[in-house]
């Protein structure tokens, strides 16, 4: 068994192709497109490597993959929050420690030489794409932008040394409709600080996003682990989002015309997904337009105000905007999240909304 750095387009599609066959047979597994992961590993393509560095390795034996794994240096990270942290992500092994052992140490090698003190993942790549490791709610299917992983996975980790730095909670709501305690108290809300909400328009898709931009890092500071996004991966982002946002799922939040607040939910796009088992786009992409009329699924992907109005009651009322615009257009499930462990204030809002825990991702940390 060797570990083989990636260096060519050869070797990134091997890195790519793994999962593809590791987990052939797995029902919960959900093939993502192909060519959205190529986008997502590419310098040329992604934002993100504006401000980050990406080494993907391969482990192999007798001619066939048996893992991988990606070192990762984020700049932004470390301009955020003053620290030597280096990450990892995108790990895949079979079930063997030796295997396992031998892409951390590589990966781990790659960021000692970058002077890191500290290996945090997996992130795939960063902490504002999906992220966490799986370890509790392995019966139920990933949602959109989420990961999955299988439960030897946590062994492998754990036996390597690799030691919890934080969880993170998804949370999921069966019911179509919102506590009537908490739709009325938002109601009220909105009449008396003059709160006013409205979907997304999309003939202004443009401007929506600048707006976004305003808000995003601005809601978001301070969050364990959070790293801003630049306006370039914004753009990226609302660009691959656009073809499947339904506007109805985005609200802004309002007052004195000022907006406080936005909420975005996606369909989940994984129950059409996972009919694509190759994930190739031809002729793939016939079976995800045709599951794709099937979705009932949802989930709460972002839900932000700005720090003056938090606590303020006005997260209730987007997630009363979403779920009944989601119960209108046939939506029944949602997740949301996720949420870290110990934000108290939103994981004590997610209860009070009627939504439960179900699913735990893990970030690990590593001494170097």
């Amino acid at each position: 068994m060797e570990i083989v750095p990636v260096t060519d387009g050869r070797g990134l599609e091997r890195f790519i192709a793994f999962p593809y066959e590791h987990y052939r047979g797995d029902p919960l597994w959900v093939p993502q497109l192909r060519m959205d992961v190529r986008t997502l590993l590419s310098p040329r393509k992604n934002p993100f490597f504006q401000h980050a560095e990406v080494q993907c390795f391969v482990a192999r034996s007798d001619g066939r993959t048996v893992g991988r794994i990606a070192a990762i240096k984020n700049d932004a990270h470390n301009r955020e929050h003053n620290d030597r942290v280096g990450f990892y992500g995108f790990f895949e092994s079979v079930d063997d420690q030796a295997t396992a052992n031998a892409l951390f140490d590589a990966a781990a090698a790659w960021l000692r030489n970058k002077r890191f003190d500290t290996m945090r993942g997996p992130m795939n790549p960063s902490i504002n794409d999906d992220c966490g490791l799986l370890v509790q709610g392995f019966e139920t299917p990933p949602v959109v932008m989420m990961p999955h992983n299988l439960p030897s996975y946590v062994a492998l980790h754990e036996r390597y040394g690799l030691r919890k730095a934080k969880d993170l909670i998804a949370f999921e709501s069966t019911s179509a409709q919102i506590p009537e305690r908490l739709a009325r108290a938002g109601r009220v809300l909105a009449e008396r600080k003059g709160i006013t909400l409205r979907p997304l328009d999309m003939k202004r898709f443009g401007a929506e996003v600048e707006l976004v931009k305003a808000l995003y890092n601005e809601a978001w500071e301070k969050n364990w682990g959070f790293v801003p996004l630049t306006d370039a991966e914004i753009e990226h982002l609302a660009k691959q989002l656009k073809p499947v946002v339904v506007p109805e799922l985005v609200c802004f939040a309002e007052r004195g015309g000022k907006v406080i607040g936005f909420g975005v939910a996606l369909p989940d796009l994984n129950v059409a997904l996972k009919h694509n088992p190759s994930g190739r786009l031809f002729p793939g992409i016939l079976k995800i337009l045709w599951h794709a009329r099937r979705i009932s699924r949802i989930r709460v992907l972002l839900l932000g105000v700005v720090k003056e109005y938090r606590g303020s009651g006005v997260d209730a009322l987007m997630y009363h905007w979403i779920w009944e615009k989601g119960a209108a257009k046939g939506y029944h499930w949602a997740e949301g999240g996720w949420i870290l462990e110990d934000n108290v204030p939103m994981v004590n809002a997610a209860l009070r909304l009627g939504f439960s825990p179900y699913k735990t991702y893990r970030i690990f940390d590593k001494a170097l």
